[in-house]
């Protein structure tokens, strides 16, 4: 399992070759440990993209990790395509890579490139997010975080972002969304829903919800939508970072005050969502550890050697309120 790393005080415990389609960008640096060692592991990995400040630092993670490891690595950057990820996937099974490993862009649509794989006998690691297949045997295992509970402690935080803020009255909820038909996007809604429903039912309005693609450009232009469809709206739940802050901006060109006017909850944890915390902006997030690199290549290692794994490895996260940002943010690492 990821070990977490010991950046916050005792307090804290509140807190993805020339097959590859013309668009797709490809990395073909490699790492090795040994020049031209015949047992080195290949692993190809395919990249949802660079929609985020927690997508760079988890390739960054997996790129540094590959290294350390020995690994020669073929990165590929989908882009947010999933065309581009089964290309990219098709390629690997035309290199001959011992493992593949990704993180799908969406949930839907793998069936024919995994059974492929397999035929190739190639084992697949899910990394970050899941899939829904017909066959699970398709792939080995998913490293990655249990999102739907992460929608759950985002609702459950938010209580507490709202008894301290005295908010009194109807809570009326603008919800930043993920890419559409992607795991977190539709997980982190999900616990979200389970407990308003549960819960809040009578208090609790989600009154408008769109996606704005994981990206601050996306927050932003949305969150400037809603202002104008529903400027009584007091709380934004953001299914990540990126989104919150750059519904921030929205929020205050509309004269408002964001974590006052408007509370606010995201989801990852990045520096800039800690930043943005330490200003009063944010006030409150849900942690979704970006740094699966080292978890995720012992888990290659142990499926190149045929090795049983776990159908799911799980990290370890926390939840984090706006007085714990400033103890938090001198050790964030990514």
């Amino acid at each position: 399992m990821l070990s977490r790393r010991n950046f916050l005080t005792a307090a804290v415990g509140v807190a993805a070759a020339g097959g590859l389609a013309a668009c797709a960008k490809k990395d073909d640096s490699s790492s090795s440990s040994s020049g031209g060692d015949s047992k080195t592991i290949t692993l190809g990995f395919s990249q949802v993209g660079a929609e985020s400040g927690w997508r760079s630092a988890n390739t960054t993670s997996v790129k540094d990790a590959a290294k350390e490891a020995g690994y020669t690595l073929k990165f590929s950057d989908a882009q947010q395509k999933q065309e581009n990820q089964i290309s990219a996937i098709r390629s690997y099974i035309a290199q001959k890579v011992d493992v593949i490993a990704f993180s799908p862009v969406v949930v839907t649509g793998w069936d024919a490139v995994l059974k492929e794989a397999k035929a190739a006998k190639i084992p697949v690691v899910l990394t970050d997010r899941s899939v829904e297949t017909s066959d699970e045997s398709l792939y080995v295992t998913l490293v990655g975080s249990d999102f739907t509970d992460e929608g759950r402690r985002a609702a459950k935080i938010l209580e507490k972002v709202i008894a301290t803020a005295g908010l009194k009255g109807d809570v009326k909820i603008a919800q930043l969304e993920g890419t559409t038909g992607a795991a977190p996007a539709i997980e982190r809604a999900k616990g979200f829903k389970e407990v308003m429903d549960a819960d809040h039912a009578d208090d609790w309005k989600i009154v408008v919800s769109q996606t704005g693609d994981f990206t601050r450009a996306g927050g932003k232009q949305v969150m400037a939508a809603f202002l104008q469809s529903n400027p009584d709206v007091n709380v934004l739940f953001a299914h990540n970072d990126d989104m919150a802050i750059g519904a921030i901006q929205s929020i205050e060109a509309a004269g408002k005050k964001p974590g006052k006017d408007i509370l606010i909850v995201s989801i990852d944890g990045v520096k800039d969502g800690f930043v943005a915390m330490s200003e009063g902006k944010i006030n409150a997030i849900v942690e979704c550890n970006p740094l699966l690199g080292p978890q995720l290549m012992d888990v290659v290692k142990k499926v190149h050697d045929g090795e049983t794994v776990e159908r799911w490895i799980k990290t370890k996260e926390g939840d984090f309120l706006q007085d714990q940002a400033k103890a938090a943010l001198p050790s964030r690492q990514y």
